[in-house]
């Protein structure tokens, strides 16, 4: 039996990683979550080998007395404050989540953790120094207080292993959406305006580019990486390399959608709301094996799905 934690278990990765972990019957499953952000609803509810419990892993005493006494394998850290704006709203909340990855790693070290995977951002990247954005050798750049928690969090990590032995593999996720993402992200956001005929709002001029990995991909990668033992100690960007611009994406959905929707243009983002964004995804597709899920199909796939509200 291999003992699984995932941190930040009511949100869109982290309930849904657990949902395709769960299928096999080898593994038993943790879900730690504040609900700050997540939703229990997004928590599967049929499966005997997923146990859900409601902690703060920035409270040390909440989350030790979890990790201390049931013996983990591997742990995946996605508990984060996360969406652009709430971030910049509340810079002080997300700074708390520093403390979150010292507990992690703390308790990790001293247990029977073999491995932590923890999930880190393309905002590191801040605005495009190069295009495409190579994990290796990509400065990063960005000044806004989640990227440098995430960009501190990377170096925690890096010093535990180096310090400890402690091993690890770090995710940068590009825009990752599907069926549990909430309606606060751009994609499912776009999907629900669209779906009740209600004007879709564009910060900007909407020439802004990104790229959207479906879950399924971030997903089967994910699991790859687990069961295979691969990238110790390494950074992966796990994304698409598709760019799109937020109204062409805006376009597409109501064209997919057959919806009556509008395109209302809001002032802009004050910051956060970088102009481009495309990673190297050279690694992922080395661990995925097959081509990954066109927008299309995706959007499509995660509007059927009845989950957004």
């Amino acid at each position: 039996m291999r003992k699984i934690l995932i941190t930040g278990g009511a949100g869109n990765i982290g309930s849904s990683l657990a949902d395709r972990l769960s299928l096999d019957d080898n593994n038993e499953i943790v879900l730690v979550d504040n609900l700050l952000t997540g939703d229990p609803l997004k928590i599967p509810s049929n499966r005997s080998n997923i146990t859900f419990i409601k902690s703060d892993v920035n409270n040390y005493s909440d989350i030790s007395a979890i990790m201390l006494c049931q013996k983990f394998d591997y742990v995946f850290h996605y508990a984060a404050v996360v969406g652009v704006k709430r971030t910049i709203d509340n810079p002080k909340m997300v700074l708390n989540d520093i403390e979150g990855i010292k507990n992690i790693l703390d308790l990790s070290k001293n247990t029977s953790i073999k491995k932590v995977f923890y999930s880190s951002s393309s905002e590191v990247y801040g605005e495009p120094v190069e295009i495409p954005q190579y994990e290796d050798t990509t400065p990063l750049n960005s000044r806004l207080p989640y990227a440098i928690v995430k960009n501190v969090g990377e170096a925690f990590f890096r010093t535990y292993h180096l310090e400890y032995g402690l091993n690890y593999t770090i995710f940068r996720f590009f825009n990752t959406y599907g069926p549990r993402q909430s309606t606060d992200f751009v994609i499912s956001k776009f999907i629900s305006q669209a779906q009740q005929n209600r004007d879709i709002t564009i910060y900007g001029d909407g020439l802004q580019t990104r790229t959207f990995c479906y879950i399924d991909d971030n997903l089967e990668t994910t699991e790859k990486i687990l069961n295979q033992s691969n990238l110790d100690n390494e950074v992966i960007n796990i994304g698409s390399d598709q760019e799109i611009t937020i109204l062409e994406l805006a376009q597409k959905v109501i064209k997919l959608l057959n919806s009556k929707s509008k395109i209302i243009h809001l002032d802009p983002l004050k910051e956060g709301d970088m102009t481009r964004r495309k990673p190297d995804i050279s690694k992922m597709k080395v661990v995925l094996t097959r081509a990954l899920t066109s927008i299309d199909e995706g959007i499509m796939l995660t509007a059927k799905s009845g989950f957004l509200q």
